[in-house]
């Protein structure tokens, strides 16, 4: 088992509920493939580097969690297609 972070940046158009709504969908992705979350950590709103959608902040969350090598990739095939989901990426820590 490999330690993982996922950061996911999600709309900041979209309503408190729908965003919660949002991450409980990511974090079910993660635990469906195997996944165990140690931690989900919400960064709050910031704003972006640069615009994107013509948003110019949005909300951070880093999800922590343990799992296999190929849990990731399977992630983030299907993150991929998430509405309000503007940006992600998953990174393995090192031990």
């Amino acid at each position: 088992m490999n330690k993982y972070e996922l950061a996911v940046v999600v709309s900041a158009k979209i309503e408190d509920d729908e965003r919660a709504q949002v991450i409980e969908k990511v974090k079910a992705l993660v635990e469906r493939f195997g996944g165990k979350i140690s931690d989900v950590d919400e960064s709050g709103k910031k704003r972006l580097a640069y615009e994107i959608q013509k948003m110019k902040e949005a909300y951070y969350y880093f999800i922590h969690f343990d799992a296999e090598a190929d849990v990731p990739g399977e992630i983030e095939q299907r993150i991929r297609i998430m509405d309000n989901v503007i940006r992600y990426l998953c990174v393995r820590q090192e031990a």
